[in-house]
């Protein structure tokens, strides 16, 4: 039987431990589409651990842990007071900006639980909208999304390194059911 996933709120005390995730599946998730150069750049530059772990904790952030059989299985975190224009004029938003799970948890529910969370809480703080941006060429996590109701709505330029790459805004009202 397979332990199930759960998911918790990560504090201060998680900050190191969400770092490492959060470079750790990043790096295996785009490794393969940037060149080395561009990886180490964006590391070390633009996601560095100190950075990660300086955002856990950090107002209008909330980061959330999901773990198996007392393993870390991946993260995501949610970010609230920033809402791009196309969204709309005073919109109750709040914006998912990762959802990774650890490589050998892939296609093991882990997104989906912690997809679930974020649009609880996205409820328990009375919002209309969650979105997100995803890569244009990330063609599972986007049919993940569009599972869950998002729609594109937008697009905006995410860098890995010297890499100017589209991202894909996407919303869903939270109101309404996943697809």
């Amino acid at each position: 039987m397979t332990e199930p996933i759960l998911i918790r709120e990560a504090g201060p005390e998680d900050a190191e431990l969400i770092a490492d995730i959060s470079r750790r599946t990043f790096f295996d998730s785009f490794a393969i589409h940037n060149t080395k150069e561009n990886m180490d750049l964006y590391l070390n530059q633009q996601f560095t651990r100190e950075m990660q772990m300086a955002e856990v904790g950090a107002p209008g952030r909330i980061f959330l842990l999901a773990t198996c059989d007392g393993e870390p299985a991946g993260y995501a975190s949610m970010r609230e007071g920033v809402t791009p224009t196309e969204l709309g004029v005073d919109v109750a938003a709040i914006e998912i900006l990762q959802i990774y799970s650890e490589q050998k948890m892939i296609g093991k529910g882990v997104g989906q639980a912690l997809m679930k969370r974020c649009l609880e809480i996205a409820r328990e703080r009375n919002k209309d909208w969650v979105w997100l941006g995803v890569w244009e060429h990330n063609s599972r996590a986007i049919a993940f999304y569009r599972k869950w109701g998002f729609e594109r709505f937008g697009e905006h330029v995410f860098s890995v390194g010297t890499d100017d790459q589209t991202d894909w805004w996407m919303r869903r009202r939270i109101d309404e059911p996943a697809r």
